[in-house]
């Protein structure tokens, strides 16, 4: 069976670190980018079976936007996406749902939720 492949989207180099560690048990391969320009490129060409993606990303692309590109193109739609951000309020998980993201994780959180919330997504 193929490691499940993940891709972090998360531009603070402590948070990607959190994020590897919390999803450890799963033992997928990983691969980390900061922005989202680059994380659109990637996607590509890396085929992750699921993203966890920061919502306010430099370089001019946010999360809600690589979400949604990502959703919207029929050769990445089934990417699993999990936006994890600091932004909690109901407007900002709205938005996220309007960007077709499949589960809104807000941050600061438990590294064993955001693997709970990790498997039920990929259970669905």
């Amino acid at each position: 069976m193929k490691p499940l492949r993940v891709l972090i989207v998360e531009d603070q180099s402590d948070l990607r670190l959190l994020v590897r560690l919390a999803l450890e048990p799963l033992q997928p391969e990983f691969m980390e980018l900061a922005d989202g320009m680059a994380a659109l490129a990637a996607v590509r060409s890396f085929k992750p079976d699921l993203l966890l993606l920061d919502v306010m990303l430099p370089g001019g692309v946010d999360g809600y936007q690589v979400c949604r590109a990502i959703k919207q193109d029929p050769l990445t739609r089934a990417i699993k996406v999990v936006m994890v951000s600091a932004r909690g309020q109901t407007g900002d998980i709205e938005a996220g749902r309007q960007a077709l993201a499949d589960r809104y994780v807000v941050k600061p959180f438990s590294p064993l939720a955001l693997l709970d919330e990790v498997r039920s997504c990929l259970s669905d």
